[in-house]
């Protein structure tokens, strides 16, 4: 295992479990939000976000986590496993409203770029709760038809559907000589 993807929806908990998997590893976390935000969020063009995903990834190990179709290709023609946080919509939905409100609350500022999360926009079309809502069972369809491609391919593909899964395979991984 030395180039892992880590997806799921938002709130599964994709970028948590990357950082920890890549501190286990003792490779490097590469987030793609944080590739992709710039200041008062707006979006890398795509080949600004290509180009920095590429660079990210250009190393023999790595620990990539987050769902943008737009460089999906880019890593996922080089990993060796897929980790697939495939949580219940109960538990997204609940993850994103803690997230949004802890960090609404403390004003923590996102990647670097000054972003922080607002309550506000959560009550918008923009809402981060009603993409979770409106997408989550689109992404879980299109998830099992990509990774199933790739396990018959000959990439590892593990689908954690619950935390508790997740976590007892994290904690048998060790880091390789």
């Amino acid at each position: 295992m030395r180039r892992i993807a880590v997806t799921g929806t938002s709130g599964s908990g994709k970028t948590t479990f990357a950082r920890r998997l890549a501190t286990r590893l003792g490779v490097p976390h590469v987030e793609l939000d944080a590739l992709h935000w710039g200041p008062n969020w707006t979006e890398a063009d795509p080949a600004t976000f290509r180009a920095r995903v590429a660079e990210a990834i250009a190393g023999d190990a790595w620990v990539v986590d987050g769902n943008y179709s737009q460089v999906r290709d880019l890593y996922l023609s080089r990993v060796d496993t897929v980790v697939w946080l495939d949580l219940p919509l109960r538990v997204c939905l609940w993850r994103v409203t803690r997230r949004t409100f802890t960090r609404a609350r403390s004003r923590e500022d996102l990647w670097g770029t000054g972003n922080r999360e607002s309550w506000r926009k959560q009550l918008s079309r923009d809402s981060l709760l009603w993409w979770v809502v409106t997408t989550h069972g689109r992404r879980r369809r299109e998830n099992a038809v990509r990774f199933g491609a790739l396990a018959d391919a000959g990439v590892t593909v593990l689908r954690f559907r619950s935390t508790a899964e997740a976590d007892a395979w994290l904690s048998g991984v060790r880091r390789e000589a």
